[in-house]
């Protein structure tokens, strides 16, 4: 059996692991799976399934949760809180400095250049997720009916959360009248690989400090949802309760409970608020950030630290000569109010979500949200699609061809996020220079 994991030791760890984890929440959990439970022994292939499949049933980005819940059963409360902490903030500050340059130098020739072929790029990259996603989630008729439905009602305008709410209670009923049809996703027993015995195996007690109370329920609960009222409550106080950052803390609590099925599936939530209702950024801009997201490590909801620097920067908070401090000032709100539920949902409900295992009435209503996620995130490759191959109101041949290749490397050849964006933003750069 592997020795004792120090804290120093899990809290390195969880930091290199924030730098190196590319490739989406698929890649995060493989690189997560590979170390912890192959390599390094910390937990067993049961105990991280486990853990896994009720992450992917909570709202929120499931690697972050995941890194929060291994964190939690090491180390207790401040375990949990530090690795996700470390997990997202090599990602955070990435794409802060990357919004700074890119709202300072964006509008450069070669920026633009880089830009158009990563764009294409993105629309494949979310085609290719709601495929993914769709193989897994929709798994009969009655599911996939429920993600035409999903796509129908986000294509006709109806906001994002009565989707959801649609389709829990779809799940409710079908729950009840045909639990078969409901059944949550996941790895099946056979499927399972022995490498040896493990620190958290399979037969280890649960510790003390994850078993369920309800006083430990409502104390975990009160603490974050106390600290998320005061820090809004300041927010409000000092900037106006229909200030920007007050908005934001609004806005992002509410994305954070409806990220159902990872990022892709509340970006066209985040779009509908940012770019049409508030204004922080325009759809341009949106896509920028997206595949500024796609290029950075850690999770990629941390795509709301980009939205909320560029509204920062855009409404200009702090005035005219202090963009970038607006601009960090709009990230940091945005990720505190977008992540900290997923802590919450950890801290307070881990024990409470494992004493629920294998009670299809209480997953049922999560199964049929996962297949509306994939109606959604189709939605929102139309979206993005429309304004990268019809810029402009015209047909743009060029963003064509590099999405149609990207999709085919992405989908045939399984192809890495990290290697086709970079194929795609040099071929942006070439058509740039031809058309010029």
């Amino acid at each position: 059996m592997p020795p004792t994991v120090t804290l120093r030791t899990a809290l390195l760890y969880w930091l290199k692991l924030g730098f190196i984890s590319f490739g989406g929440p698929a890649g995060q959990i493989a690189l997560m799976h590979a170390d912890l439970v192959e390599r390094r022994r910390w937990i067993s292939e049961g105990r991280f399934l486990h853990a896994l499949n009720y992450c992917m049933l909570l709202p929120g980005p499931e690697a972050t949760q995941l890194a929060v819940y291994i964190g939690w059963l090491l180390h207790r409360t401040w375990g949990g809180i530090l690795a996700g902490l470390l997990f997202i903030l090599p990602s955070l500050l990435l794409l802060i400095g990357l919004s700074w340059i890119y709202l300072t130098w964006g509008h450069l020739p070669v920026v633009a250049g880089i830009l158009a072929g990563i764009k294409p790029a993105v629309v494949a990259i979310v085609v290719a997720a709601a495929w993914r996603i769709g193989r897994r989630a929709l798994r009969n008729a009655l599911l996939c009916a429920v993600a035409a439905l999903a796509f129908l009602a986000i294509v006709l305008g109806l906001p994002f959360p009565l989707i959801v709410l649609g389709a829990a209670l779809i799940g409710m009923a079908g729950g009840r009248l045909a639990p078969h049809r409901f059944q949550p996703g996941g790895a099946a027993p056979g499927e399972r690989r022995d490498y040896g015995p493990a620190l958290i195996d399979d037969d280890t007690p649960t510790p003390g400090h994850a078993r369920f109370t309800l006083r430990g329920l409502f104390t975990a609960g009160a603490i974050g949802i106390g600290l998320a009222l005061a820090i809004w409550l300041l927010l409000a106080a000092v900037y106006g309760v229909d200030g920007t950052l007050a908005r934001m803390g609004w806005f992002f609590t509410k994305a954070a409970l409806m990220t159902f099925g990872g990022a892709y599936a509340v970006l066209p939530y985040v779009v509908q608020g940012a770019v049409e209702h508030y204004g922080w950024l325009s759809a341009p801009q949106m896509i920028d950030g997206l595949a500024l997201g796609e290029t950075t490590p850690g999770p990629l909801i941390m795509i709301v630290a980009f939205v909320g620097f560029v509204g920062g920067w855009t409404h200009a908070l702090f005035g005219p000569a202090a963009l970038p401090l607006a601009g960090v000032a709009g990230a940091l709100v945005a990720a505190l109010f977008t992540f900290l539920p997923s802590f919450v949902f950890i801290l307070a409900g881990g024990p409470l979500v494992e004493s629920g295992r294998g009670n299809v009435r209480l997953t049922a209503p999560l199964t049929a949200i996962s297949a509306a996620v994939v109606g959604v995130i189709a939605s929102l490759a139309l979206f993005f699609g429309q304004h990268v191959f019809f810029a402009g109101g015209q047909l743009q041949p060029g963003a064509l061809a590099i999405g149609a290749a990207a999709a085919v490397a992405l989908l045939r050849f399984r192809v890495g996020p990290i290697r086709l964006i970079g194929a795609c933003a040099l071929a942006g750069l070439v058509l740039s220079y031809w058309h010029a």
